[in-house]
């Protein structure tokens, strides 16, 4: 294998500080970590994962590995990755290949370097793995056993090559799974969202009109939360049942432009390219903050806003101002990156637990029963949502009760 790819080393004690209290509060994942020990269910498997590289996902991949794998990690976003973590992976042994802040080829090229571990299972965000083992990497394609998905965006990428028969391998659909949706999407982005923002700003959200666009479980989310905070919130949608049910819920509904007009934050999340445009940059208000919360930086056109200011300076770290040709100034946070983990540190470590226990437990599946599962997409098995569920409540000291079979 090629030699790792580590920018500052000398971090290695911080990110394994960071690993270490990860650990503590991920209960889930730890009893996972002790059978996998015991079991070794993944012994002469080699296991790729590509997820936004910080100590959670680090300790996910040191869970596979206490399974028997030979892992190799790196990252799905070049601004989510934390270089500390990436050193401690180092010092621990693993293949690890990222740094903070790399050019979208760069990142490519260290997501090409992982796979030539020539993995038998792929843990993958946003897709961007299972695309390149179907293009530029797809003579290896031929040794995956499956892959797990985490995201919507990697979920519809592979349901859309499942559709036209060009998916090489089983796909695990993590993202629908109701262990990640109702509490990865809903509760990790409802706050991991608003503490980057506020962490970014310094900012308070109460009495402010917050725009939300799109209304799916990440945006449903980040609704509760800032109405939570005392927000006044609007939805845009273009999905007429979930405008309908934001409606229910008692949020505004109207259209983005007639949003961006009152609204002095605009948060995206949506997964369509340009979302926010030109048109809407210039309908925004004076003092508006805009970020995005989507999987890839390409829902708010960066580049646009660019060429539309007339001048551009740096406010606080993590925010851009430009100004537009009305006066207005416009902040940017996180350079339109995922705002979560581009600004913060993503998702609450016990809402990742579930959603990384899914993960495991998943990749497990795909090593026993590949050979029962053809080329397509699957659901996560009911009985391991459950088994993560009862998990959950256990590490809560909740009990609940059984079913009752009638006579």
């Amino acid at each position: 294998m090629h030699p790792n790819i580590v920018s500052s080393p000398e971090k290695a004690a911080e990110g394994q500080q960071k690993i270490d209290w990860v650990r503590r509060n991920m209960p889930i994942l730890r009893q996972l970590e002790t059978e996998f020990r015991q079991q070794r269910p993944f012994t002469g498997k080699r296991v790729v994962v590509c997820v936004h590289l910080e100590a959670k996902t680090a300790y996910l991949a040191l869970v596979i590995a206490a399974g028997g794998a030979s892992v190799a990690v790196t990252g799905s976003n070049p601004g989510s990755t934390k270089d500390d973590v990436v050193a401690a992976l180092d010092a621990l042994g693993l293949h690890v290949y990222a740094r903070h802040g790399a050019t979208l080829e760069e990142m490519e090229e260290h997501m090409s370097l992982a796979l030539d571990i020539r993995p038998h299972v792929v843990i993958d965000d946003g897709g961007d793995i299972v695309e390149l083992l179907h293009g530029s990497r797809s003579e290896l394609s031929a040794d995956v056993l499956g892959a797990c998905e985490e995201t919507t965006t990697g979920v519809l990428r592979a349901q859309d090559r499942a559709s036209a028969n060009e998916l090489d391998f089983p796909v695990m659909l993590i993202n629908e799974a109701q262990c990640k949706y109702l509490f990865d999407n809903v509760h990790g982005t409802g706050q991991s969202v608003w503490d980057a923002v506020m962490r970014s700003t310094n900012l308070v959200l109460a009495g402010k009109t917050i725009a939300i666009v799109g209304f799916g479980w990440c945006g449903r989310g980040c609704a509760l939360r800032a109405a939570g905070l005392g927000a006044k919130v609007i939805i845009c949608e273009v999905d007429a049942v979930k405008a309908a049910d934001a409606a229910m819920n008692g949020y505004q509904v109207m259209p983005l432009l007639e949003a961006c007009r009152k609204s002095d934050v605009v948060l995206t999340v949506t997964g369509v390219r340009n979302t926010i445009d030109r048109a809407q940059f210039e309908a925004m208000k004076d003092g508006a903050l805009i970020a995005n919360a989507g999987h890839f930086r390409n829902e708010i056109n960066v580049d646009t806003l660019q060429d539309l200011a007339v001048d551009v300076a740096a406010m606080r770290d993590n925010v851009v101002g430009y100004k537009a040709p009305s006066g207005a100034w416009l902040y940017l946070v996180g350079d339109g990156n995922i705002v979560n983990i581009a600004c913060a540190d993503g998702h609450p470590a016990e809402i990742m637990d579930t959603s990384f226990a899914l993960q495991a437990l998943s990749a497990r599946y795909l090593v026993e029963f590949h050979e029962t599962l053809e080329n397509g997409v699957y659901h996560v098995p009911e009985e391991i949502d459950q088994q993560v569920a009862r998990m959950k409540l256990a590490s809560m000291n909740i009990s609940i009760d059984q079913p009752v079979k009638n006579s």
